[in-house]
């Protein structure tokens, strides 16, 4: 839900900032620069996860800026994510606690599960132990080792079966969300209880073709949104940006390219009439680009893409 700020999401008693910088699949010697220039350009917020395997780079960058002194570490808001090999109750800390390590920090604002999926040491799939997991996830709060916890690539079925145990109910769902995939009955099921949902590859994720069987075509040539893009003299990065923010989500772009860092935040003095704003959301087409596929095992708990996602297409 949309704090008092329009440039921010409520997260429990905090605000986060409604757009962040996104860090998967930024490479190595590019990504530090990349957050940087995002934090000088007025980011303050970055999304991270130890799988990326980029923590150690943006550590660095982090204690770059913070020393220049004009920004605070309690000015940024910092997200990572635990993997799918560090969901038992002992290692859920020690793997936060490396995350930190790594990214030169006390604590982090944000903390996600990144997949309801589970693996051991080999790879082989197991049946997700998501309380003993969530527990855990819950000390880190109770430790001071993170403000918030939630969730990321979860269904409406997961997200309400982690509910009917938390203490600490999640309090952001993190998921693929743009116009050609709305995930529109979560997005309205996170609304009624209350959880804010921050949506992922916002752009139509260009450079990840390679993570989903379909063949769906890049949304940034999409013909409406270059037409609306063109409307309002924006580029179509900037249409996405902020269709998803009239929505209601929080959102995170990714690039390391220092022009587009900075016109993916120059999205706050306009806005998308409604009508055109309506026409992106009535798209029909409905398809993820990151499907989770490469979780399917015969021998998992998950033995197709639908499993993953519990038939929760739309």
């Amino acid at each position: 839900m949309l704090a008092k700020n329009a440039d921010s999401v409520r997260v429990g008693k905090d605000e986060m900032p409604i757009i962040g910088l996104g860090t998967w699949k930024s490479e190595e010697g590019e990504v530090g620069a990349a957050v940087k220039e995002a934090l000088r350009a007025g980011y303050r917020h970055i999304d991270c996860a130890f799988i990326y395997g980029n923590e150690e780079e943006i550590g660095r960058a982090f204690e770059e800026i913070w020393k220049e002194g004009k920004i605070k570490r309690e000015d940024v808001w910092i997200t990572s994510k635990l993997w799918n090999d560090y969901h038992k109750k002992d290692d859920v800390e020690k793997m936060c606690r490396e995350s930190l390590k790594r990214l030169r920090l006390e604590y982090l604002d944000l903390y996600l599960i990144h997949w309801p999926v589970v693996t051991d040491n080999k790879g082989k799939q197991l049946n997700p132990p998501i309380k003993e997991t969530w527990q855990a996830m819950e000390q880190l709060v109770e430790k001071g080792l993170v403000k918030h916890i939630g969730l990321s690539n979860f269904s409406r079925k997961k997200t309400a079966d982690v509910l009917s145990y938390a203490k600490i109910k999640p309090e952001m769902v993190q998921v693929e969300a743009h116009p050609y995939f709305q995930n529109r009955k979560l997005f309205e099921y996170l609304k009624e209880n209350g959880i804010p949902m921050t949506a992922y590859s916002p752009l139509g994720s260009p450079d990840s073709a390679h993570m989903s069987d379909r063949t769906t075509p890049p949304l940034l040539e999409d013909k409406t949104v270059k037409e609306i893009a063109k409307k309002l003299d924006k580029n179509p990065g900037q249409v996405l940006i902020r269709w998803a923010i009239q929505r209601g989500t929080a959102v995170i772009p990714k690039s390391v390219h220092s022009e587009r860092i900075r016109s993916n935040l120059d999205v706050f003095d306009w806005s998308i009439p409604e009508e055109d704003f309506n026409k992106l959301c009535n798209f029909k087409r409905n398809e993820r680009y990151i499907d989770g596929g490469f979780f399917v095992s015969e021998d998992g708990p998950y033995p197709n893409v639908k499993a993953i996602w519990d038939d929760d297409n739309e």
